[in-house]
């Protein structure tokens, strides 16, 4: 196969690209550059004998040879080896054939006609002094001119091998009849595969295309190089070596490189641990602190307490002595001049010698008990060395304190003082809480109450009811509980009031604080506990409640009164004791089941909610963490939170510890709402009476369920409760209620209420007809669920959090934390793709032919699947996560750029792990730079395919198709001759990362030269080909040199 001569700018544009094969023959212009100037400078005496430029070619010239040879391709199609003939044309044709057209021979235009080499349509007429080719040069068959050879080949004059009647090193014979022709230059330089002696062999150098020095010891020489390469201290290089084995240096990488793997396998929490431990020593000093001032505090309001009881019995007891002898002391006064009893200067003096009257002044003792009686619950807290009085006033305020230390012994402090002022308080009411705001400053929360009217939810496309007709009002400072059996739409209930249902179609009213808002317009400051324990595993559980309080409490809050909060929550849910213990996940132990769930809990806690919906929170509690929890949720009550949460049958204590209940039947029908105290009240109206030593909510949920009939006595049937209940509020009917209860319509006056009817489907409807409406039914989800995530409503909560920027700054910090924590699987990550990098790099050996195609083949394929799996787990095991703290009110757009900005770390280290080992056994011409810079490419190509995978995929599949791709895109990047596969492969990442690594391996020092040895399947050669300028303008430069 011959080669194609460098082609202008515009040919080089237009070249078709219809095969690797193809390709592969357009690559020579590539490396066509400057080899003919420096050829001219190393051989000027050869030069002199040869008019160079009357025999260079033109580039109309080189433009007729790329176009012939192309087409000769085209009709190949890639199979059989294309003619070294070209197209007839105006030197060599069938009337016109002289000797410069046969192959190493070339003729000149004449000696004093000059060329314009950047011609590119007129092909001149060059059929005098036919010569054979210069030595350095190849004349191809069918043209009448001379290209020279590029650096790293070696092309001298052709000797005739008589035994074979081949011209020796090329592969072309002398035309029969012609005596005097004798064999010339090269004809062909490229075609490593056919004409390796054209090269520059292996263990030898060539400064020229005219010279051929053998390798020196301690130095290789690959096949094409200019120059002799010095080996490695630890390769062995003898004389005339072809490469050096630098295996070693791959061991001794792998061996240090699995050290520090093993280092980090088992000390990567020590740094963490090591940091929480500091920072729980300076926590438990700020509360011991704390603590033993209020202890002090109580003891000197004891001991003054006491102090004034026992002066006063004194008193009494004085007073009566002297009332006997009220005479005799009368007496004695106006004899001896001694005070009046009572007064100042009857009493014992006062300690350090102070004196009863007003001009002298006070003792310090004196100042502080004053203080104390003035202000016994100041902040300053008791202290028996300093008596000042102003030390209130010189008590940091919260934008002062900065020290971790300091922050702390605020919190608990603060702490300490709502504990106090909590059990002089026990039985103190929401309102009782708003009088005595202003004076212990207390932060009232902006209220939410929600009312909702006639709410009716309906499966779209099923015409099934989930809730029908649910009318009622959730108040601040109350804690609702809503109840019922399994199936009575509870779960249901409060999606529909956070407007989180979908593919429902939802009638009736909701009204926030008496408007008709959309829910989501308040979602900064409503706190939503789902069912499952949405919590990070791999974080503390004082990390997961700080990093909610950071991102989702106003923006203003300092950070003083952040830690407070935070601290208050982990206090009220009974979690000091485990606050620095891993929450665990299914695969790595952590707290308890029931602690876990009080963490859920505590996530919304943390952000002060003015609404807190609840759903299911004490199941799998015991009593005594249920009754802790709500105590917690009473205490947030008291400072005007409403508070709704799901409830399976709870104890009576905890029954009591509620305000509102609201009871639900199957089908999501209203049985009472209203006030706990009335709630038995209200069914013994109906007949409906709790036997001794039952439960009550069990006995009513029993009764709901029908396990429990009630007596006949009371003539009801549990199916007729909602209805008894609508007909007790005057609430409209809808008309199958009174069908289904036997009571006539016209029993009230406005039963046909506006509410659709539960049509059910027909009873003829065929399969198709039933898989039509799922289908619908799933698009409908499907649309209301983008609606929900995307579609963004105004912001009514008057809470101003994080920016992005602040948010992200917040994530990087979660994210880089798990990553420590998570090091291990990293470990074990970075150990596979060493493995990987040693047995590529063992058994895919480079060679100078193919470049190592085969090894970046694999290599290619490796390094997608086992980046491309470990990057899936950034977002499959978050997801859950993400999507509870976006519907909260958190930046995704911070999310998602924090994971990417930690995900960096192994787009970076990655590919140098891999190269680590590959480079070293496998020892490839290019540079590890070169191969660097590809792979990291690579890595963050398909770790950006493997974020769209885990996004828009479940696990498993996201896993498969991770797998199926890097094979699939291969594969497809690997085909030859079927069109639309050729051009669905310039999509696939696959191919141009093998270009790339096969173009860095041939663009290396002398590789340049033997690029068209990409007989290998992949196109080495477009890309560079765009880049290169047209070699006659390089050649026209040559002018000068000679």
């Amino acid at each position: 196969m011959q080669p194609l001569p460098p082609a202008p700018p515009e040919q080089i544009t237009q070249l078709p690209s219809s095969s690797s094969r193809r390709r592969c023959l357009a690559v020579s212009a590539i490396f066509l550059p400057c080899s003919a100037v420096i050829f001219l400078k190393n051989s000027v005496i050869a030069l002199a004998m040869c008019d160079v430029m009357q025999r260079m070619c033109t580039a109309a010239e080189i433009k007729f040879y790329s176009t012939s040879l192309i087409q000769s391709a085209l009709k190949s199609n890639g199979g059989a080896k294309s003619s070294n003939y070209l197209r007839p044309n105006k030197n060599c044709n069938l009337t016109s054939w002289r000797s410069g057209c046969e192959p190493g021979w070339s003729c000149s235009v004449g000696k004093d006609k000059q060329v314009d080499l950047k011609n590119d349509k007129d092909m001149p007429q060059r059929n005098l002094d036919c010569q054979p080719c210069c030595e350095g040069f190849f004349c191809p068959h069918g043209l009448t001119c001379m290209i020279p050879c590029p650096l790293g080949s070696y092309c001298p004059l052709a000797k005739l091998n008589k035994t074979t009647g081949v011209c020796d090193p090329y592969r072309y014979q002398l035309p029969p009849g012609q005596t005097n022709h004798t064999c010339g230059g090269a004809d062909v330089w490229a075609d490593i595969l056919s004409g390796n002696d054209i090269f520059c062999s292996a263990g030898f150098y060539c400064p020229s295309t005219t010279q051929k020095i053998p390798c020196s010891r301690g130095h290789y020489c690959r096949t094409g190089s200019t120059a002799q390469t010095k080996c490695y201290q630890l390769a062995t290089c003898e004389r005339q070596t072809t490469n050096q084995n630098i295996t070693a240096y791959g061991i001794m990488f792998f061996v240090g490189i699995t050290l520090v793997l093993l280092i980090i396998y088992n000390c990567s929490g020590q740094v963490l641990s090591d940091r929480e431990k500091r920072q729980a020593k300076s926590r438990e000093a700020a509360a011991r602190s704390a603590r033993e001032t209020v202890q002090a505090r109580e003891r000197w309001k004891s001991a003054k307490a006491t102090a004034k009881l026992h002066a006063s019995e004194l008193q009494s007891q004085l007073s009566r002595t002297f009332s006997r002898k009220k005479s005799v002391r009368h007496d004695q006064q106006k004899s001896s001049g001694q005070p009046k009893p009572g007064s100042d200067a009857a009493l014992p003096p006062m300690p350090g010698g102070a004196s009863g009257s007003k001009g002298n002044k006070q003792s310090n003792l004196t100042k502080m008990m004053q203080d104390l009686e003035e202000n016994p619950d100041g902040h300053d807290g008791f202290n028996m060395e300093i008596g000042d009085k102003n030390l209130k006033k010189q008590m940091p305020t919260a934008k002062q304190l900065h020290t971790r230390s300091q922050i702390f012994k605020y919190a608990y402090g603060q702490i300490e003082k709502e504990k106090a002022m909590h059990e002089q308080n026990k039985n103190l009411t929401f309102s009782g809480v708003i009088s005595m705001a202003s004076e212990n400053e207390i932060i009232s929360r902006p209220p939410i109450e929600v009312f909702f009217k006639d709410l009716t939810l309906t499966l779209k496309g099923k015409r099934k009811h989930l809730l029908r007709c649910i009318t009622g009002k959730l108040v601040p400072g109350h804690v609702s509980a809503v109840m019922g059996p399994s199936g009575a739409g509870k779960t249901t209930f409060l999606s529909a009031l956070t407007g989180k249902a979908t593919g429902c179609l939802i009638t009736g009213s909701i009204l926030i604080n008496g408007k008709n808002e959309p829910m989501q317009s308040y979602k900064r400051i409503i706190g939503y506990v789902p069912q499952d324990d949405i919590v990070h595993g791999n974080l503390t559980v004082e990390e997961n409640l700080w990093f909610s309080a950071r991102c989702r409490l106003s923006a203003d809050l300092l950070k003083p009164e952040k830690v407070l909060v935070v601290e208050r929550v982990i206090e009220s849910l009974g979690l000091q004791a485990v606050r620095d213990s891993i929450v665990g996940t299914v695969e790595k132990r952590g707290i308890s089941g029931g602690q876990r769930k009080r963490v859920n809990v505590g996530l919304e806690m943390v952000i002060e909610p003015s609404l807190l919906i609840l759903d299911e929170p004490t199941s799998g509690l015991d009593s005594s963490s249920s009754q802790l929890l709500l105590r917690a949720l009473r205490r947030e009550a008291l400072e005007g939170v409403n508070i709704c949460m799901v409830l399976h049958q709870p104890s009576y204590t905890l029954f009591k510890m509620f305000d509102d209940i609201i009871l639900l039947a199957k089908g999501g029908h209203t049985v009472y709402h209203g006030p706990v105290k009335k709630v038995e009240e209200y069914f013994a109206g109906l007949g409906i009476n709790v036997p001794e030593r039952v439960n009550p909510p069990d006995h009513f949920i029993d009764i709901l369920e029908g396990i429990v009939k009630p007596s006949a006595s009371s003539g009801v049937n549990y199916k007729e409760l909602p209805l008894r209940w609508m007909l007790h509020n005057g609430y409209p009917v809808p008309p199958e209620m009174l069908d289904s209860a036997a009571i006539a319509a016209s029993s009230t006056g406005d039963s046909a209420h506006g509410a659709s009817p539960a049509a059910a489907s027909g009873p003829g409807q065929s399969f198709a007809g039933d898989l039509w409406e799922d289908v619908k039914f799933t698009v409908e989800q499907k649309k209301d669920i983008i609606q929900l995530n995307f579609l963004k409503s105004k912001d009514l909560s008057n809470r101003q959090t994080p920016s992005v920027l602040q948010q992200y700054r917040y994530f990087v910090g979660r994210v880089g934390k798990q990553r420590l924590r998570e090091a291990r699987i990293q470990a074990v990550d970075y150990l596979i793709l060493l493995l990987a990098g040693i047995c590529l790099g063992t058994v895919a050996k480079v060679s100078d032919e193919t470049f190592g195609s085969m090894g970046y083949l694999y290599t290619v394929i490796a390094v997608s699947l086992l980046c491309k799996i470990a990057a899936l787990r950034t977002f499959s095991l978050d997801k859950l996560h993400y999507w509870r703290e976006s519907a909260s009110g958190m930046s995704s757009l911070a999310y998602f750029l924090a994971k990417d900005t930690v995900d960096h770390f192994n787009t970076i280290v990655k590919p140098a792990l891999y190269l680590s080992m590959f480079y070293f056994f496998n020892n490839p011409r290019s540079s590890i730079f070169d191969n660097y810079f590809v792979l990291i490419c690579l890595v963050y190509c398909v770790t950006g395919i493997a974020y769209i995978l885990a996004i828009y995929f479940e696990p498993g599949q996201a896993q498969l198709w991770s797998v199926l791709l890097p094979v699939v895109l291969t594969l497809i990047a690997n085909q030859d001759g079927d069109k639309f596969l050729m051009n669905l492969g310039n999509f696939c990442y696959t191919k141009w990362a093998l270009e790339a690594f096969l173009i860095a391996n041939a663009k290396s020092g002398a590789a340049s030269s033997i690029c068209s040895s990409c007989n290998a399947e992949f196109d080495c050669c477009d890309t560079a080909m765009r880049r290169d300028v047209m070699a006659s303008e390089r050649l026209q430069r040559s002018d000068g040199v000679l």
